[in-house]
């Protein structure tokens, strides 16, 4: 049984920093792509960031770029989100995902965790 468990969310003050963790089990995590979405109370889900599944190489979404940073560790089946200078707007449910392939695309992704809250007040 594949299952993927964030953990770390929570309550910050705007410019306040978290940071994510999303463990691996029941799958090869270090053979497959690590994404992190998330979701907003009346939104579609959206594209936060991935990594490559040997950790090398990452990419972000615009509206994260420079605060937000991934980073894996294959032994430890995990994968993490450093996020920094949080925002309001930050504010949404934070899922992780495994992909065969380095994609923005949620559809492409065959395995999701439950999610994670995290809110940024102002």
């Amino acid at each position: 049984q594949v299952q993927l468990v964030e953990s770390g969310g929570g309550l910050v003050q705007a410019g306040g920093s978290l940071r994510l963790s999303c463990v691996a089990s029941g799958i090869t995590f270090s053979s497959r792509a690590a994404g992190w979405f998330r979701q907003a109370p009346g939104k579609e889900r959206e594209f936060v960031a991935a990594i490559r599944a040997s950790g090398i190489f990452a990419r972000y979404s615009e509206s994260v770029e420079g605060r937000f940073t991934t980073s894996r560790d294959n032994a430890k089946n995990t994968v993490y989100l450093q996020m920094n200078d949080l925002k309001p707007e930050d504010t949404a449910v934070y899922y992780c995902a495994a992909s065969s392939s380095l994609t923005r695309t949620a559809s492409q992704y065959d395995y999701w965790g439950q999610g994670t809250q995290v809110t940024v007040s102002s």
